[in-house]
């Protein structure tokens, strides 16, 4: 039987592959930020994470560090409709998203800003490898900031690396030295928290964390961190 109103027929294994090449295609321009977004959107197991997580939220999303827009993308190809306000101190990297993303799908906004101030927002907020660039003072106030911004009924996604004893978190310090070699991010030293550095920022009764391994086929210390609230 052939494919009824010649609608593409995707596998759910093959789903978050579709859709990091159509994410990946929004980078054409540039060599190099094409080959990035190709091959974070694909390898990556934190982005069709939270493309399942939430796909049928109408809440809008904040984006916290959202560089150059590519998770914005990579949701609205993996079929998430929300409004997605993404914030980046990063001005270049926030023209890039402007220029070839935001126009691209509908209700996408990128500003330049920091995590340590974030506009007044409620929804969901997802903050991927964002925390260790900061100070241990200042993580603690965007962990606050986050949990006060997650609307009822509504969640925060953080991915992070757990500073521990492991293997994994010796390679993912290895791989940081590289990253700041590149120049794809500037400056700063790392501070990677501790998992109950996590757990105690999000002790509220009105919210409950989750936290799962997210390296995936990495060999980096990464997990992803789920923050509920209550209501809605």
């Amino acid at each position: 039987m052939g494919n009824p109103g010649g609608v593409s027929l995707v596998s759910a294994k093959e789903a978050p592959l579709s859709a990091a090449k159509c994410a990946a295609m929004r980078f054409q321009k540039s060599r190099f930020l094409h080959g990035y977004a190709k091959g974070k959107a694909s390898w990556d197991p934190s982005y069709p994470a939270v493309a399942g997580i939430l796909h049928h939220s109408h809440r809008p999303l904040l984006d916290v560090g959202c560089g150059v827009g590519l998770l914005a993308a990579y949701l609205r190809e993996s079929g998430c409709t929300q409004p997605i306000l993404g914030i980046e101190p990063d001005a270049e990297k926030v023209r890039t998203a402007r220029d070839l993303v935001a126009g691209c799908y509908p209700d996408l906004d990128f500003r330049e800003g920091d995590a340590r101030s974030l506009p007044e927002f409620s929804g969901d907020v997802v903050l991927l490898d964002v925390l260790h660039y900061m100070e241990p003072a200042d993580q603690r106030f965007v962990l606050e900031s986050v949990a006060a911004r997650i609307a009822p009924g509504g969640c925060a996604l953080i991915r992070t690396t757990f500073r521990d004893s492991s293997w994994r978190y010796l390679a993912t310090m290895i791989e940081e030295v590289f990253v700041r070699a590149s120049g794809w991010i500037r400056g700063g030293h790392c501070h990677f928290p501790t998992r109950q550095e996590i757990e105690t920022a999000f002790q509220s009764p009105h919210l409950s964390p989750s936290i799962r391994p997210m390296w995936g086929k990495t060999p980096f210390n990464s997990h992803l961190i789920e923050i509920r609230r209550a209501g809605g």
